[in-house]
């Protein structure tokens, strides 16, 4: 059985910004402690919801070295280390790992996108590159790129390829995969609203864009289910569904930066070309926000 990097709750933590979109490295630090503080089962930094896509070289590993060094071995650190550029992919990878990251994140090549056959190549040639654990990133909405099963089970016989984040909200295909690679690849949902389901098929837990902002109850959703109370799961799922939606009524990570400012959390504004919300989706985010108890 692969190395197991974490079970439960690992939040895609977002990148806090001062008002010149530098990064607030002190609210990040604070963040971090809340998570912690709050049952988080992993910081995931400098993903999509961190705004990675964003950073230049420097920024990202500093930002890296920062949440490794401020989490000081309380939770596991992964780090965002993806790109469409395989050389590229494998050079952030080894200054994640020199930073100390316990395992890296890598999405499937986006834009110039690659066959089955490039994904295998690129993710082992990324894997041969370091010593760190490498969790999977398949969210074909954003990468237009689709990691099918039998590739799965080609990429699992990489002694250093543990875990996939799985966000093609294909359960049929996550069994499937399941079946071929059974522990040599553990799962984590990329979607707050299929925790459940996915543990249900042998998920190991979520990397949660909801834990920024509830991050007890999405840890709770799943200790409850691995304690075997699946019906107290599932019903905390279902009740936080309304405020998932909301979440992502916007281009990730908008909607959810505005409702930690809305919380008092003084995150600060999403880069461009990311922009502020509509008043109808701040609205529709407030009052489910509102439901949830989150602010008055």
């Amino acid at each position: 059985m692969k190395k197991v990097i974490f079970k439960g709750a690992g939040v895609a933590i977002v990148t806090p910004m001062n008002d010149d979109f530098s990064v607030n490295y002190d609210k990040l630090g604070e963040i971090i402690d809340n998570q912690i503080a709050n049952g988080t089962d992993a910081i995931v930094i400098a993903g999509t919801t961190g705004e990675a896509s964003t950073f230049t070289d420097q920024e990202h590993v500093d930002v890296i070295r920062y949440a490794v060094e401020k989490t000081a071995g309380r939770v596991p650190v992964v780090a965002g280390a993806g790109s469409n550029d395989t050389s590229y992919a494998i050079w952030l990878s080894k200054e994640a790992a020199q930073a100390g990251a316990d395992a890296l994140l890598h999405v499937t090549p986006y834009y110039n996108k690659t066959s089955q056959m490039g994904l295998i190549r690129h993710f082992n040639a990324i894997a041969d590159a370091t010593d760190v654990p490498v969790i999977l990133y398949n969210v074909p909405t954003r990468t237009g790129v689709n990691i099918k099963p039998d590739t799965y089970f080609e990429l699992s016989k990489h002694p250093n390829i543990v875990a996939t984040k799985e966000a093609n909200s294909d359960i049929a295909a996550m069994i499937r995969t399941k079946a071929l690679c059974g522990d040599e690849l553990g799962f984590y949902s990329g979607n707050d609203d299929w925790i459940v389901p996915s543990l249900a098929v042998g998920g190991l837990g979520v990397i949660s864009v909801l834990s920024n902002v509830m991050p007890r109850e999405t840890h709770d959703i799943c200790e409850l289910f691995f304690k075997g109370d699946v019906a107290a799961s599932a019903k905390l799922q279902t009740k936080l569904v309304g405020l998932i939606d909301a979440l992502f009524i916007d281009v990730n990570p908008i909607p959810v930066k505005e409702a930690m400012n809305l919380m008092g959390m003084n995150v600060g504004p999403a880069r461009m070309p990311l922009v502020e919300l509509s008043d109808a989706h701040r609205a529709a985010l407030k009052a489910q926000l509102e439901k949830a108890g989150l602010i008055k």
